[in-house]
């Protein structure tokens, strides 16, 4: 069984930055790819961004790239962040990171094994 928990979010102002942080536990937590993803009311869940297992490889949703950046953690890789500049208002959602039992990145939410239980970003204008 593998659990993750999210931290970080909070309310902010258009325009400035969070840092969100998942970490994961579990003996079978090994060889998982891990990502972001986010949801707003009323909304289907959404892909924000992937980080491999090794940490090499990511991948951005295109109305977050160049705004945000996921990382993993080189020396205990159950810790993934997601630092978020620049803010707008349609960021605003409950933010999830989920595990799947692959290496590569994934943006299907479909195909994750594991959640988070959320945090919540609220941008505010």
């Amino acid at each position: 069984q593998v659990t993750l928990v999210e931290s970080g979010g909070g309310l902010v102002q258009a325009g400035g930055s969070l840092r969100l942080s998942c970490t994961g536990s579990g003996r079978t937590f090994d060889r998982y790819a891990m990502g972001w993803f986010r949801q707003a009311p009323g909304k289907e869940r959404e892909f924000v961004a992937a980080v491999s297992w090794s940490g090499s490889s990511t991948y951005y949703a295109d109305s977050v790239k160049g705004r945000f950046t996921v990382s993993r953690d080189s020396a205990n890789k159950k810790i993934v962040w997601l630092q978020m500049n620049n803010l707008k208002p349609e960021d605003t959602a409950v933010y999830y990171c989920g595990a799947i039992r692959q290496s590569t990145t994934v943006v299907d939410y479909h195909e994750y094994h594991y959640w988070g239980q959320g945090t919540q970003v609220t941008v505010s204008s």
